[in-house]
C-alpha cells in the first residue's frame, strides 16, 4: 500500500500543469478553442492552415518529437501497431493488436529520455495495481529499446460521454447513475493515493449495459504534466462539471469546451435548474455542492463537497432517482363477436313455430319427371361412349404423328441482365486542394475487412465540411468500362449526417473540378451504411466517391470529438457494357 501511494505522489511531483478547473481547459483535450489559438502560433504548415477545421494540438511547453514509428511495428514481439490516433507534445497514442491474445489494445508511446517518462511509468504501474473494474485497466508498462510504452484496454462497445451529450442532456436516472458510479470509483482510487486530474467527458465511457468506466487514471495527467495542490478537490470539481454537463448540456464555465457551450460571461455559476427547465432539483443541488468553491455557495446553503468520498455520500443520501416507466403499446381494439355474456351453459329457449311446415311432394314421381330421368340417363350413356372412343383412338395412334406444339415466347427472354458486383482493381484519394486526408488507408475501403478503414480528419464545424473543405473523396478504378447501377458504402460513424455523391470521371487522378464530372447518384444518411442507386446505368471505368458532410462523433479514445467519417468497405454493382 505504501509503495502505491508513493508512486502516485511521484506522478504529482514530476508534472506541471494546472488542475481541472475553469482555467485548465487549455491543457484539457484535443480540439478545443483554446488549443486552436496556441496551434495558430506554431510554424506555418499544412495542418496549421486547417486549424479551424482540424483538431488542434496542445503545446504550452516546447514540443518534443514523438518516436517515428509506423503501422505494423511490433512491441515486445506481441503488440502490433495499427493506427496512430494522437501525436502530441512528444508522445503518441496508437490503436494496436495484441497478437498473443488476439484482441485490440491501446498503446501510449514516448521516448525514454522524455522528461515525463518516469512519471508516466510510475503512474501506469500504480494504476495497474489498483485493479478496480470501474477503471479501464492498464495491461503493461515497459521501458524497452529507448522507448517507454503503456498498454491498456480498448473498449469498442462503449460510448464516450462526449458522444452521449452530443445527442442531448441525459435523463435524470442516467445522470444519477453517472455521478453515483464515478464518485464511488474516484473515492476508491483516492483511498489508494491515486488521482485522475483529467476527468473530462472523453475520459468517461458508458458500456452497453449502462455501466460507467473511467480511463486514464493518473496516466493521462502524467502524459500531459498536470498536477494539483488539492487533487481530491480537483477531481470532485471535475465530477461536478460532468454532472452539470449531463443535466444541462452546457459546460459550467464561461468558455466552450468538449463540444459544449459555456455559460454566458459575467453571470457567474448558475444552478443547472436555472439554466434548463425540468432539471431534477436534487441532482442540481449535488452538482452545485461539487462545484461550489472559492466563495461560491451551493443552493440551500448546503456545505460543499470537497472530496469524491463526500460527494458519493451526498449522492447516496438523496432520494433514489428511479428509471422512467417503460412504455407499453396500446392493446388492439376489442373485436365484438356474436357471443353473449352469461348464456354459456344455460338451456336455450326453443323457438316457437308460428308457420306451418309445408311438406314437399316426392321428387320426380309424375309422368314428366319419369321422362326427364330417362333423358338424362341416355345423355350420360352417350357421353361415356364418346369419351371411351377418344381415349382408345389416342392410345392406338402411331408414334411421331402428334401435332406440332407451338412454343410461345416468354417474358424472361426480354428481361435485362441482373446487376452483379463489380471488381475494384485500384483506388487513389482525390484531393483537388493538394491536402489529402489518409492516403495510406485508401486500400482499406475495398479489402472486404470491416475492421480496417480510410478516415477523414476531425473538423470542429459541421456537419457540412465547407467552407473549410469543399469535400474529400476517393477515385475507384473498375478495370474497364462498366454500366454502374448502384453502390453500397459501409461507414464507421452513424448520426446526422453523412452526404455522399458518386461521379463518373476520366482517370484515377482527374484534373477537372467535381462540377465538370457526370453525376451518378447522391444520398444523405444517418445510418452506418449508405445505399446509392441510379435510375439509368452510367457507363464509366472510374468512379469518384465524394463526401461533403460528416456526422459528429466521439474521440475514439484518443481523437478529440468533432465532425468526421471513416469508410470501411465500398462495393459497386452493375453490368458489363
Amino acid at each position: 500500500m505504501a509503495e502505491r501511494s508513493t508512486a502516485a505522489v511521484d506522478v504529482a511531483d514530476n508534472s506541471g500543469d494546472d488542475p481541472l478547473t475553469a482555467k485548465a481547459d487549455t491543457a484539457a483535450t484535443d480540439g478545443v478553442a483554446e488549443e486552436q489559438k496556441t496551434a495558430e502560433k506554431a510554424e506555418k504548415s499544412v495542418e496549421a492552415t486547417e486549424s479551424k477545421a482540424v483538431e488542434g494540438k496542445s503545446g504550452e511547453q516546447p514540443s518534443i518529437t514523438a518516436p517515428e514509428l509506423h503501422s505494423g511495428h511490433k512491441l515486445a514481439r506481441r503488440y502490433r501497431l495499427e493506427e496512430c490516433v494522437t501525436r502530441l507534445d512528444g508522445f503518441s497514442s496508437w490503436r494496436a493488436v495484441d497478437e498473443k491474445l488476439r484482441r485490440a489494445v491501446g498503446v501510449h508511446l514516448l521516448p525514454a529520455d522524455h522528461p515525463r517518462a518516469r512519471s508516466v511509468l510510475a503512474a501506469a504501474r500504480s494504476s495497474a495495481l489498483l485493479g478496480d473494474p470501474r477503471f479501464v485497466q492498464v495491461l503493461d508498462a515497459v521501458e524497452e529499446n529507448d522507448l517507454v510504452y503503456v498498454v491498456h484496454e480498448w473498449l469498442p462497445d462503449s460510448t464516450e460521454l462526449t458522444a452521449l451529450l452530443a445527442a442531448g442532456p441525459l435523463e435524470p436516472h442516467d445522470a444519477y447513475q453517472l455521478v453515483s458510479q464515478v464518485s464511488q470509483a474516484m473515492a476508491a482510487a483516492h483511498r489508494e493515493g491515486l488521482a485522475h486530474l483529467r476527468l473530462t467527458p472523453s475520459a468517461v465511457l458508458r458500456s452497453s449495459t449502462g455501466q460507467y468506466r473511467i480511463r486514464g487514471l493518473a496516466v493521462n495527467a502524467a502524459l500531459r504534466g498536470i498536477t494539483a495542490e488539492r487533487p481530491q478537490r480537483s477531481d470532485t470539481e471535475a465530477i461536478g462539471a460532468l454532472l452539470y454537463a449531463a443535466l444541462t448540456r452546457r459546460w459550467p464555465y464561461d468558455s466552450d469546451a468538449y463540444g459544449l457551450s459555456g455559460l454566458p460571461k459575467g453571470v457567474g455559476l448558475l444552478a443547472p435548474d436555472q439554466v434548463r427547465a425540468g432539471v431534477h432539483r436534487g441532482l442540481s443541488e449535488i452538482a452545485m455542492r461539487a462545484l461550489a468553491n472559492d466563495g461560491a455557495t451551493a443552493s440551500r446553503q448546503e456545505p460543499p463537497c470537497t472530496t469524491p468520498d463526500e460527494l458519493a455520500k451526498a449522492v447516496a443520501a438523496m432520494p433514489r432517482v428511479r428509471p422512467p416507466e417503460p412504455e407499453f403499446t396500446a392493446p388492439p381494439e376489442y373485436q365484438h363477436t356474436t357471443y353473449q355474456q352469461g348464456t354459456y351453459g344455460r338451456p336455450q329457449p326453443r323457438p316457437v313455430v308460428t308457420q306451418p311446415v309445408v311438406v314437399p311432394p316426392p321428387p320426380l314421381q309424375s309422368r314428366t319427371g319419369k321422362a326427364l330421368k330417362w333423358a338424362v340417363s341416355a345423355l350420360l350413356i352417350a357421353a361415356l361412349g364418346l369419351g371411351s372412343w377418344q381415349i382408345a383412338d389416342r392410345l392406338l395412334a402411331p408414334e411421331g404423328k402428334d401435332e406440332p406444339k407451338t412454343v410461345q415466347p416468354t417474358l424472361d427472354d426480354e428481361k435485362p441482365k441482373p446487376p452483379k458486383p463489380l471488381a475494384i482493381s485500384s483506388a487513389e484519394e482525390y484531393a483537388p486542394d493538394g491536402r489529402p486526408q489518409d492516403t495510406s488507408g485508401v486500400a482499406n475501403t475495398y479489402d472486404s475487412d470491416s475492421s480496417t478503414y480510410w478516415r477523414t480528419k476531425t473538423f470542429q464545424e459541421g456537419p457540412v465540411l465547407a467552407p473549410y473543405k469543399e469535400g474529400v473523396g476517393i477515385v475507384y478504378d473498375l478495370g474497364s468500362e462498366q454500366n454502374v447501377t448502384s453502390a453500397s458504402i459501409a461507414l464507421r460513424y452513424s448520426g446526422p449526417q453523412t452526404a455522399i455523391t458518386l461521379y463518373a470521371t476520366d482517370s484515377l487522378s482527374p484534373s477537372g473540378s467535381v462540377d465538370s464530372m457526370k453525376r451518378i447518384a447522391a444520398v444523405e444518411t444517418s445510418d452506418p451504411t449508405a445505399k446509392l442507386e441510379t435510375k439509368t446505368p452510367v457507363k464509366t471505368r472510374y468512379v469518384l466517391l465524394w463526401l461533403t458532410a460528416a456526422p459528429y462523433a466521439s474521440g475514439d479514445q484518443y481523437f478529440g470529438a468533432g465532425y468526421k467519417q471513416a469508410i470501411t468497405n465500398v462495393s459497386f454493382q452493375g453490368t458489363a457494357p
